[in-house]
Formats: C-alpha cells, sequence, structure tokens
C-alpha cells in the first residue's frame, strides 16, 4: 500500500461508497463494525459491493432490548451474518464481584468498556487487515474533530501487526447520514424516535434535547469533553491518526 498520509490524501476526495469499495479490493480480511445509525448505512454500502460482507458487533451484556433486536432486524434485512463478541466472562465477573454492577457511576466508565468494548474489539481485529467504522468529525468537536477517512490503527494490530483503520463518514455531517438512510428506507433503532441520537449501553445512554449535541447523551454524569469509551481513542502524540 502506498503510504498513509498519500493513502489519505487519495481517499479524501472520494465518496464513503468509494473508499468502501476501494478498501474491499485492497484487503481481503476486513469487516465492518456495526452498533448504530452510521453503521447501517455503511453495512447497506458494503453488501450493495460484496455478496458476503464481514460484519461483527459488540453485545456488551448491557445494551437496550430494542438494541438486541435492532441487530436481528438487520441481520434479517440484509441477510447478513453479524459475528458478535461478547466479554471475556472472567474478567467481567471479577469486575461485578468486587465492584457492583454500577461501579462506573463513581469510578469512571473506562473499566468497564475496557472490559466489555475494548477486550472483545481486540480479539475482534486480531484476525483482520482492515477494519471499518462509522466515526464522524462532527460526532464530537473534542475528540473526533480530526478523524481521516483512512488510518493506521495505534490502538489496535491486526495478524500482520499492521492495521488499517476506514472511517468512510468521517466527512459527513448527521443529516447526511439520516438522508441517506430515509433515501433507502434503511432500518433504524426505534430508539432514535424516542430521542437518543447515540445509542451505546442502556445504563449509560439517556435522550437528549433537540439543541443537545448527540454525544451529550453519553455518559452523560461525566465531563463533557471526555465522551469516548476507548474504541476509537488516539494515543498521544500520533498526529498521522
Amino acid at each position: 500500500m502506498t503510504d498513509i498520509l498519500n493513502y489519505q490524501l487519495e481517499l479524501s476526495a472520494l465518496s464513503p461508497r468509494a473508499i468502501i469499495k476501494r478498501a474491499v479490493a485492497d484487503h481481503a480480511n476486513i469487516a465492518v463494525s456495526f452498533s448504530g445509525a452510521e453503521d447501517v448505512v455503511l453495512v447497506d454500502m458494503i453488501s450493495k459491493l460484496s455478496s458476503k460482507p464481514r460484519v461483527f458487533t459488540l453485545d456488551t451484556g448491557r445494551l437496550h432490548p430494542e438494541t438486541y433486536r435492532y441487530l436481528e432486524t438487520v441481520r434479517n434485512h440484509y441477510q447478513i451474518d453479524i459475528e458478535v463478541f461478547t466479554p471475556d466472562h472472567v474478567a467481567l465477573q471479577a469486575l461485578v464481584q468486587e465492584k457492583g454492577l454500577f461501579s462506573f457511576f463513581t469510578d469512571g466508565h473506562q473499566e468497564c468498556c475496557g472490559i466489555r468494548k475494548i477486550e472483545p474489539l481486540t480479539r475482534a481485529l486480531l484476525p483482520l487487515d482492515a477494519w471499518i467504522s462509522g466515526q464522524r468529525k462532527d460526532q464530537s468537536p473534542d475528540t473526533r474533530s480530526s478523524v481521516p477517512v483512512v488510518q493506521q490503527d495505534a490502538l489496535f494490530k491486526g495478524k500482520n501487526e499492521t492495521l488499517i483503520k476506514y472511517n468512510p463518514l468521517a466527512n459527513w455531517s448527521s443529516a447526511e447520514v439520516w438522508n441517506y438512510i430515509k433515501m433507502f428506507e434503511l432500518p433504524v433503532n426505534p430508539l432514535h424516535l424516542q430521542g437518543f441520537k447515540s445509542i451505546g449501553c442502556e445504563p449509560c445512554t439517556a435522550p437528549t434535547l433537540p439543541n443537545q449535541h448527540e454525544r451529550e447523551g453519553r455518559w452523560w454524569w461525566e465531563e463533557a469533553t471526555q465522551k469516548e469509551c476507548g474504541l476509537h481513542a488516539e494515543k498521544a502524540g500520533d498526529s498521522s491518526q
């Protein structure tokens, strides 16, 4: 592959569909990470480019009932397999035994997310050369404003010790995502119709008011500039990301 900076420059001029098409052509082992509105757009695009797209999701064990049903709706709508990765039961049991089910309200969400999200994601990405995420720059001005359309993943490594991460929707707004969903009548999580703009685990997600930023509903008890679980956070000082 061309060096990552030139590759970023080349792909930044392409549409999300064209970026996904290029990603699929360049990587034999690539998968879409699926959970919410942005991700169903990615699933829709890749399903039109590949007869058997690889899609995975993280089941933290704390998702809303609506989200579990939504996963099945998407699976059936596209007639695809969705690989489900769950937390390591030994680590999860130890956390719950020591600190209970709601330690994140007092200790911060990082420890719980580390067990329920980061470790399962690490396993999901291990056999891959590349993955596709639904990150957008406008999701969080504090933590995602510099998200490129493609990057070398500094947090996780694939089977070849180098993992490429594609963010085809990086330059799209929330309005563009929803215009696509409405135009092609894609299935949506019913929680979006109840005021949830960004949907995560049930205890850590709240509906937002019309003028609130979508991330304000995530970890609503914590400081506003720290609305990340670690799945997409960048290493300090890594200016190439």
